[in-house]
Parts: C-alpha cells; sequence; structure tokens
C-alpha cells in the first residue's frame, strides 16, 4: 500500500489548499491539500515537515501537529492510505514552490470546500470535525 501524508494548515477559519495541475498523472485538476509520499526510512511526521518546505515553503512546528484521520483511495496495487495532519505552527508565508505539481495554491473557508472539486471528498467532513473546531487559530509564531 502506498501511503501518503497531508497537512491542514487552517487559519482564520481557512485552511490552504493546493490546486493539483492539469497534466499530472493521478488525479488531475483538484483541489487537496499539501502533502506528499512517506519515503523508505521517514516517519510520517518527518516526511510531512520535508513536503511542507518542499512544496510550500514553510517551516512547521512538528510538536504543533496532530493526526487528524485517515482516507482510503483506490484498490489492490493503487491503494492510497491518506494520512491527514493538522498542522497547529509554522514559520514562513506559503508559496507555491511546486508548480510542476500545484498551478495554484488558496485559503479557502471550510464552510466553503463543499463548493470545490476535491481529490477526496470525505475531506471536508474531517476537517469540520476536527480539534480546531473549524475556526483554526488566528495567528501564527515564527518558533523554530
Amino acid at each position: 500500500m502506498h501511503v501518503v501524508v497531508t497537512g491542514a494548515l487552517v487559519e482564520n477559519g481557512a485552511v490552504l489548499l493546493v490546486h493539483r495541475s492539469p497534466a499530472r498523472r493521478a488525479y488531475p485538476d483538484l483541489w487537496d491539500l499539501p502533502g506528499g509520499d512517506v519515503e523508505a526510512g521517514e516517519s510520517e511526521l518527518q516526511a510531512l515537515v520535508r513536503e511542507m518546505r518542499e512544496e510550500l515553503g514553510v517551516q512547521i512546528v512538528a510538536e504543533s501537529s496532530s493526526r487528524l484521520g485517515d482516507l482510503h483511495a483506490g484498490s489492490g496495487d493503487d491503494a492510497v492510505h491518506v494520512c491527514v495532519w493538522h498542522v497547529g505552527d509554522w514559520a514562513g508565508s506559503p508559496t507555491n514552490r511546486a508548480p510542476d505539481e500545484h498551478d495554484d495554491i488558496a485559503w479557502v473557508g471550510i464552510s466553503e470546500l463543499d463548493a470545490l472539486p476535491l481529490v477526496n471528498g470525505s475531506l471536508v467532513a474531517l476537517l469540520r470535525c476536527n480539534p480546531f473546531g473549524g475556526g483554526g487559530r488566528n495567528r501564527r509564531t515564527a518558533r523554530l
């Protein structure tokens, strides 16, 4: 089974999403949380830290991250296990550092997620039933 980590950066009631490029082989032209593959020898949290740095240019505070849940897609050799994490704190302003993978990033209100074409529709329920109550935090700190 293929294991992927994704990170929900939430601020002022909005979550940061990436729009997968229409040229992508898997799930093209859909919105998703940023993230990627867990590499051999990496923990999920290590992969999350690396992916947020590579894709968004932010340094997450690993201790502020908590696992929200798991999503599953595909079957057999194409099965994907997606581990969804809430990132409570990070340093830097998110920018699209992976333009070959994503053609846009956007802060989207959690109440507006139903209107978007998402990679996994279960993501909406997962984000709405989270420990931050859908509101997120009001500010970031720059602890590293």
